[in-house]
């Protein structure tokens, strides 16, 4: 194929621009499957953070909802992690185009009365310790 579609947020080196895509989601932004995850960009300068975090039993997202004047500008979506009872990070960003789904399953689990909080499993990769949000598990 001549034309590739790039993967992941171009703002980043290619190892750490994160992972997901839209055709995962139905039509309503649900997943759709109990496998599906989006990496986080921009994991490489939270190494620290994560290094402490990958020991944890549970850990999930604290993501603060998108204000109106973000949604204007897309503002980039920056993830922090619920660890043990506090909050740190932050650990990276949502790629890019795929904030929507995130903000739409906050607000999801919201109306469900569930926590609006996203599971999350720390990864060891060659590159590093990356953060997959386990999209999946909101169904």
């Amino acid at each position: 194929m001549l034309f590739r579609r790039r993967q992941g947020d171009p703002d980043y080196p290619k190892e750490d621009r994160g992972r997901g895509s839209l055709d995962d989601y139905k039509f309503d932004l649900v997943p759709s499957s109990s496998r599906v995850t989006i990496r986080l960009a921009g994991s490489d300068p939270h190494q620290d953070v994560l290094r402490d975090v990958v020991q944890a039993a549970e850990v999930e997202t604290a993501i603060a909802r998108r204000t109106d004047e973000e949604e204007r500008t897309d503002a980039p979506m920056p993830v922090r992690l619920f660890v043990d009872g506090r909050i740190v990070g932050p650990v990276g960003r949502v790629p890019r185009g795929l904030e929507s789904v995130v903000s739409e399953t906050l607000s999801r689990l919201d109306t469900a009365g569930r926590k609006p909080r996203i599971p999350v499993e720390v990864v060891r990769t060659r590159q590093g310790l990356r953060v997959d949000l386990l999209m999946g598990e909101t169904r």
